[in-house]
């Protein structure tokens, strides 16, 4: 069990089907490498397609730093993507983990039909027992909330989309 959790829920108005498509594959990186490129400057396939075992490289933004990511867990059924980093970032400034895991969760109403989604994004982290003091305060939430502001847009653009018509 990690010593410190923090966590983020945010409401989207897509079936959670929608919304697991964009965080149950590679096509989230992609988005937030476009859409946030104060945060993000690169994402690197290093291996895999997306499933168990898929390494990637990222670059953040303003020389901030790299670090590498596996993807631990990949549960289609229960939509949940857990990834940890690997290499660099706040593995090499004192945590021994750093996982933030992906939930989306479909939000039944009273009358059981599905009306939408949560996106739940969880950080679970531990910190070395010779790191500094304050090693846990570096662990934020906020560039998880702005990548589940952009996936939100990006689900109601895309459901918004006119349907091509047949030729």
């Amino acid at each position: 069990m990690a010593i410190g959790q923090v966590l983020h829920e945010l409401e989207v108005n897509v079936s959670a089907s929608q919304a697991w498509d964009l965080y149950g594959s590679l096509e989230l990186a992609k988005l937030v490498e476009q859409a946030l490129p104060n945060l993000i400057d690169k994402v690197e396939l290093i291996q895999g397609d997306g499933g168990v075992g898929t390494i990637l490289k990222v670059t953040f933004a303003s020389g901030s730093g790299v670090h590498k990511e596996k993807f631990t867990k990949v549960d289609h059924e229960k939509r949940v993507k857990e990834v940890e980093v690997i290499e660099g970032g706040l593995v090499e400034l004192g945590l021994s983990l750093y996982r933030v895991r992906f939930e989306i969760i479909e939000k039944v109403e009273a009358d059981y039909s599905s009306c939408c989604c949560i996106i739940k994004t969880t950080i679970e982290f531990d910190v070395k027992e010779d790191a500094a003091p304050n090693t846990s305060s570096l662990v934020s939430i906020d560039p998880f909330k702005n990548i589940a502001e952009v996936a939100k847009t990006h689900l109601l653009n895309k459901q918004s989309l006119p349907l091509p018509r047949p030729s």
